[in-house]
């Protein structure tokens, strides 16, 4: 059989002779776009009518995601762009979280085509900058929250987002626009030190301290006046659902959504795991990190598991690589981890923990020692590196199975 993994905008063909499944994304029915999102902005969940909304502002800022999101934002926006080219004082804000500004092609994906007529209005978070940040007070987790300073002053706030289970804050979506979409720094970093919790999961909601951290601090901006468009994608980026109004409102009704997709049954464990990171959630080693991370769901203690992603833009944050190529082991920086904590360790702890228990392969455009820095085998491609760890299997004794998540970073492998 020939499975079609994707590396890049490309897809490779791998041969596969051996007992497996391929688990992707479910592929519901998809209605007309166009419908969805009206009907969603005029039925929205415990506020009034998308119109109505905007008609009732005098400043407006519309939060988006940055590029290492499939959100439709650019189709979302074109079915807003009559209301929103006719508000007196409309600002746009791409919430980067911690990562880089978005590149021109970016910011095209990201508008569309609006972009030309709103660059203007467009401004990228930078959460390093601590002088664009308002403290606004401690969340009951202890987080100290700093905000980008425009959010408060407008007041008045358009959220444009997508969810699908995350594999350490439950899901994306909703109060992560805040945290850490717009958020400082070193709040962002005490966030995300609940990730090296084991109650941090992928669809965890409630007990995730991630999850509950986020929630808790928008306790500290319960006065700004939120509209919440929430979309779900399918696999292959088309528009499956959105919901819209009250933050949180619309969330929950989007994770019922995304559950829909994203879940994928599996009968059995593979002892060989291939997962890959697709467009455009390849982009570097620390995103493509999540792929790694859904495909050890599936997973047998002592198996393999082979990381298939281009990695176009490099490692990005590269604190985890440096955490990863200081230590001699995986187990080594899970201790060190533990001592001390910066942001991005979650990524090398999480990866680490993998590599305590499994080997780690990757095919990518890295250079092999960088991958060997981050505790990854480099592999020639992905039926060479298929078939080697067949092989290796088979020298161990055991009868090969293989779990393929061509969509490793959107799918959930659960247990039947």
């Amino acid at each position: 059989m020939n499975v079609k993994i994707p590396y890049g905008k490309d897809f490779v063909d791998l041969e596969v002779n051996i007992p497996h499944e391929v688990l992707s994304p479910n592929e519901p029915e998809v209605g007309d776009e166009s419908g969805i999102i009206s009907h969603a902005l005029s039925h929205p969940i415990g506020r009034e009518p998308f119109d109505e909304f905007v008609k009732n502002t005098d400043s407006l800022l519309v939060i988006v995601n940055d590029a290492t999101r499939p959100t439709p934002t650019a189709r979302v926006l074109q079915d807003m762009k009559g209301i929103l080219a006719d508000h007196p004082d409309v600002k746009f804000i791409v919430a980067t979280g911690a990562h880089r500004a978005p590149t021109e092609d970016e910011f095209r994906f990201i508008f569309g085509e609006i972009y030309d007529e709103m660059k203007e209005q467009i401004f990228v978070h930078d959460a390093r900058k601590d002088e664009d940040m308002e403290y606004l007070g401690v969340s009951s987790n202890g987080t100290e929250m700093y905000i980008n300073k425009m959010v408060r002053q407008a007041g008045n706030i358009l959220v444009i987002g997508s969810v699908e289970p995350h594999y350490f804050a439950g899901y994306t979506g909703g109060r992560k626009a805040f945290l850490p979409g717009v958020a400082g720094y070193k709040t962002i970093e005490m966030n995300h030190k609940h990730a090296l919790s084991n109650a941090a999961q992928s669809l965890a909601l409630e007990g995730n301290p991630v999850a509950e951290d986020m929630t808790d601090a928008m306790e500290v901006l319960k006065d700004l006046n939120i509209f919440s468009v929430q979309t779900v994608l399918t696999a292959d980026h088309g528009l499956y659902a959105m919901t819209a109004g009250d933050l949180f409102g619309s969330f929950d009704a989007a994770v019922d959504k995304a559950n829909e997709v994203f879940c994928t049954k599996l009968s059995k464990k593979g002892n060989i795991v291939l997962t890959a990171a697709p467009y455009p959630m390849d982009i570097d080693l620390y995103q493509s990190q999540k792929a790694l991370e859904n495909g050890r769901l599936a997973l047998e203690e002592g198996g393999i598991i082979i990381l298939v992603s281009k990695c176009r833009d490099g490692v990005g944050e590269d604190t985890f690589l440096n955490l990863l190529g200081s230590s001699a082991t995986c187990s080594e920086v899970m201790e060190k981890t533990s001592e001390c904590y910066k942001l991005g360790f979650h990524k090398a702890a999480r990866m680490a923990q993998i590599g305590t228990w499994a080997k780690m392969w990757a095919v990518s455009d890295l250079d092999s020692d960088v991958l060997r820095s981050a505790k990854l085998e480099s592999q020639e491609g992905i039926q060479e590196a298929f078939d080697k760890a067949v092989g290796l299997i088979r020298e161990q004794g055991k009868e090969p199975h293989a779990i393929i998540l061509p969509q490793g970073s959107l799918t959930i492998p659960l247990i039947e």
